[in-house]
């Protein structure tokens, strides 16, 4: 019997700088250990040097120890040769070799504002089992946020059970939300559980799969929206997390939130919380050396 596809799988990434020379700089890290995945970032004097973005596994100090030596493979980097290391997320407190715990939104503003630019002021971090929406100042620390952990709608969680249920690539699940005649009004139930029972009962009505993705992918642009109400959304403004790769939802809340969505092409937006608790690890480094 064949193994059924694992549709909510979705692609780990690597990198490396293979024009930086780390030997000789300062070199920090910082790991975000998260509900559904878990990145490693190595700084070298501020410079991104490498990362990791895969999978948590049960563990969490597994999870890290793994995201790690992945972003160090072929680095000749080793653990000794990190100077200091901040964890972050739901797993911060069980990076084995780190110094420090930090809160992922202080390290998702930290991080965003590295990737985005000193002008964002609205970071909405959409991970794996919450939504966080935060406000932040020019250095990238936070005057303000607001967090849904209550339920999975608009979550990377919520998106693989409907990736799942639908036969659907993750990866492709934002492409194929578009490929409709017309949008259809979102499911109109925001828990996933009950969405999941809607949008099967969708599919035996006989709409095709695209449409009840781009149902439920509405459906959760405005969930989120209803968040950024709460808080207010102040320009500029980016996403962090994993449903930052979504267009379903992005483009979706770009038109209900009627402010531009600041991306990049040069950072993956899941390794925000890595990347800004790696630049606290060099400010704490040169705390101590002071």
């Amino acid at each position: 019997m064949a193994d059924k596809p694992e549709y909510w799988r979705w692609t780990e990434s690597r990198w490396t700088n293979p024009g930086l020379d780390w030997k000789g700089k300062v070199i920090t890290a910082g790991v975000d250990v998260g509900s559904v995945s878990s990145q490693a970032v190595i700084l070298a004097d501020v410079e991104l040097y490498a990362y990791a973005n895969m999978r948590t596994g049960s563990d969490s100090p597994d999870s890290a120890m793994k995201a790690m030596n992945w972003a160090m493979k072929d680095t000749n980097l080793t653990i000794p040769d990190l100077a200091y290391t901040v964890g972050t997320g739901y797993g911060r407190v069980n990076v084995p070799f780190s110094q420090r715990a930090i809160t992922e939104i202080a390290c998702h503003a930290r991080g965003g504002n590295f990737m985005y630019g000193p002008t964002i002021r609205t970071i909405l971090d959409m991970g794996g089992q919450d939504c966080k929406a935060i406000h932040c100042d020019e250095r990238g620390k936070v005057t303000k946020f607001l967090m849904n952990d209550k339920c999975a709608a608009g979550t990377g969680r919520g998106m693989e059970v409907f990736a799942d249920l639908l036969g659907v690539s993750i990866n492709d699940v934002g492409d194929l939300s578009f490929d409709i005649d017309k949008e259809p009004q979102p499911v109109s139930s925001t828990c996933v559980v009950y969405a999941k029972t809607e949008a099967t009962g969708l599919l035996r009505e006989g709409w095709p799969k695209n449409k009840v993705l781009a149902a439920y992918c509405s459906a959760m642009a405005h969930r989120i929206m209803t968040l950024l109400e709460r808080i207010g959304v102040e320009e500029d403004f980016a996403i962090t997390g994993g449903i930052a790769k979504n267009k379903g939802v992005v483009k979706r809340l770009e038109k209900e939130v009627s402010i531009k969505i600041i991306k990049t092409s040069k950072y993956d937006p899941q390794i925000a919380g890595a990347l800004g608790a790696a630049l606290f690890a060099k400010a704490l480094y040169d705390k101590g050396k002071k």
